[in-house]
């Protein structure tokens, strides 16, 4: 086994201002879904992932990798869209194990009535607070560390499909 790599002070209060400002800013995002349009933001990511592809479907099993989700957890919030009628689960014709969630006229109605609030919370407690340099190094750090999980999700599945 390796030996640890402590952070030092001032990565420490890198790390911990990170952790910090991600967490405040997505739990400001969810109040605002939740109090303007009645959902969490796990469930407007849902709606967004389906509203953007060409037919408004996608099988649950791309539905989840597109979410960051597991498939249990997907398959729980779309039983939710599916109760509020903004989704609906078809049998997919190529393969009788696997389903497809498909947004409905209701649910992409509520998305266009939920993203105007959502986008101007976005604006405002990211993209107003931050200079055009300070965004060029945000997406860069962003590519970076999105680059680095990738890796090591591929890795990780990679394992896992040898058990």
């Amino acid at each position: 086994m390796s030996e640890v790599r402590w952070l030092n002070a001032e990565e420490q209060q890198v790390w911990r201002g990170f952790m910090t400002a991600v967490t405040k800013f997505t739990e400001h995002l969810d109040r605002q879904l939740q109090r303007d349009s009645g959902m969490p933001m796990a469930y407007y990511e849902i709606l967004v992932a389906l509203s953007e592809t060409p037919d408004h479907a996608l099988r649950m099993s791309e539905l989840a990798t597109v979410c960051h989700s597991s498939r249990s957890r997907l398959s729980h919030a779309v039983a939710r869209l599916e109760k509020e009628g903004w989704v609906e689960r078809r049998a997919c014709a190529s393969d009788r194990r696997g389903s497809i969630a498909a947004l409905t006229a209701a649910g992409y109605a509520v998305l266009e009535t939920a993203a105007p609030g959502h986008v101007s919370a976005v604006r405002e407690h990211l993209f107003d607070v931050l200079t055009a340099e300070q965004l060029r190094v945000l997406a860069n750090i962003s590519r970076a560390v999105d680059s680095g999980l990738t890796v090591e999700c591929a890795r990780a599945q990679e394992e896992l499909a040898e058990f």
